[in-house]
């Protein structure tokens, strides 16, 4: 899989689902058996897509409106999902938390919230060396359930292609349950509320996040009164909810590649929303070549290393015809870097006239070791990015399009901070990890609120 490095930019006629094996490629394991690959590979591209090409144009269409300030994201879920937690009730608990998140969220944006989840197909991750050394003993890196065993053993360690059928099958399960919790009543505006009040009674902040349930729960008594209910109106009752993962495993993707029986254009149906990080994003790789001829919309990490000339490079081989919605660029510069990074970045792709939506990655950036070499984050560190994010929006008149997070709905105590007051003695308790730390719960419901406050604020200001 390899070709030389400066190669032309192809056009869309040139391109198929197996272009990308042309081009250099980065991250991918090695498999020690390609007749097995091979066979994995044939079998996943006659399964059934997992999303279908109507659902991702509209999550387009979505996308667009975020990018005029006429909608808000909120895409969050585990750094890497595990086949270990293939459970209906962690599935259920981070959903239940997103929509507490974005009940809280339209009301301080006052537009649509766009619900993503990294779900559903996170599970492969990006290594920054192919080997991993403990004790002297050096085996494979770890990268994901998708791809081979977190256990340090040499047998769970080799890349298994089987892997990637199981990844299907779990991915197909958990878009299963969410169709079903986003349809079946779970989604109800007037029981999410009530979980909020039970949440904001719990806070030590109580008597700060008073006010705004009051408020929230003054509009939605008013909406009942004027026959606004789930009765008479699906928005009441249901949600559209959306998955999303880094595509980083190509040869999973390029095999739930399908042809759209009413355009005619390949789609990516292994989820709504793919994104590239900081190590495949090379203009003229293997990772951008599969993406540019999909019709998903496509997320771009963008960090501190970062030029705008790669930017505006991928931004023109990504979306040729500048179509809205199409690209999103996620920022992650870390809290003291954003307002140093961030403004030529964003200012460079304005003075293009590039049509893209801005997303804040506060977690990634602010990644930190403790001591006893446990990673963590501090939610005053992720608060501090977002609200960078919103200044540098504000001062270069750019919408904040939304926000990007690693959470979970469940009570761990991986990240330090928050209205708990958690501590670094704190992270043995539930650290239940295997790779980056998440927010909890309470943290996720939290940072919901003060991103609230923050847009209110805002609006306040403006108007």
């Amino acid at each position: 899989m390899s070709a030389t490095l400066t190669q032309p930019t192809p056009t869309s006629a040139t391109w198929m689902p197996d272009s990308w094996r042309s081009f250099p490629v980065k991250q991918l394991p090695t498999y020690p058996d390609a007749t097995a690959l091979s066979a994995v590979e044939e079998r996943l591209g006659a399964y059934p897509p997992l999303v279908f090409a109507g659902e991702v144009r509209r999550l387009r269409n979505h996308l667009a409106q975020a990018g005029q300030g006429k909608a808000f994201v909120l895409q969050g879920g585990p750094c890497a999902e595990s086949f270990g937690e293939f459970k209906a009730d962690i599935v259920r608990d981070t959903f239940r938390v997103l929509l507490q998140m974005a009940v809280v969220l339209t009301f301080g944006a006052k537009v649509p919230v766009i619900k993503m989840g990294r779900m559903a197909g996170q599970f492969a991750k990006p290594r920054s060396s192919d080997m991993e050394t403990v004790d002297g003993v050096s085996l494979p890196s770890y990268r994901g359930d998708i791809i081979n065993g977190p256990d340090f053993t040499p047998e769970a360690r080799i890349p298994d292609p089987v892997r990637m059928e199981t990844g299907y099958f779990q991915s197909a399960g958990i878009q299963n349950l969410l169709r079903a919790f986003s349809r079946g009543g779970y989604a109800n505006l007037h029981e999410v509320h009530r979980w909020n009040l039970g949440f904001v009674k719990r806070s030590p902040l109580e008597s700060r996040y008073r006010a705004m349930a009051e408020r929230i729960g003054e509009t939605l008594a008013f909406m009942q009164a004027c026959g606004i209910d789930a009765a008479s109106s699906a928005q009441v009752d249901e949600t559209e909810f959306y998955t999303s993962h880094e595509a980083l495993l190509l040869p999973y993707e390029q095999a739930l590649t399908r042809v759209d029986s009413t355009s005619g254009e390949w789609y990516d149906c292994s989820a709504h929303f793919v994104w590239i990080g900081d190590r495949t994003r090379q203009p003229d790789g293997a990772h951008v070549e599969f993406l540019r001829g999909v019709r998903n919309p496509i997320g771009i990490k963008v960090g501190p290393t970062s030029s705008v000339d790669d930017i505006r490079r991928l931004t023109e081989i990504l979306n040729p015809t500048n179509e809205a919605g199409r690209i999103t660029l996620i920022s992650r510069m870390g809290a003291t870097k954003i307002e140093e990074f961030l403004p030529p970045l964003m200012r460079a792709v304005k003075e293009t006239g590039r049509a893209v939506t801005w997303l804040s990655d506060p977690m990634h950036g602010n990644t930190i070791s403790t001591q006893q070499k446990v990673k963590t984050r501090s939610f005053d560190a992720v608060m501090g990015e977002v609200k960078g994010f919103f200044a540098v929006c504000a001062a270069e008149g750019v919408p904040a399009g939304g926000v990007h997070l690693e959470m979970t709905g469940q009570d761990v105590t991986e990240c330090v901070g928050g209205a708990h007051r958690l501590t670094e003695d704190d992270l043995g308790d539930r650290y239940e990890t295997f790779c980056d730390p998440r927010l909890n719960a309470e943290q996720s419901l939290e940072l919901a609120f003060l991103i609230a406050e923050e847009l209110t604020g805002k609006l306040s200001a403006r108007g």
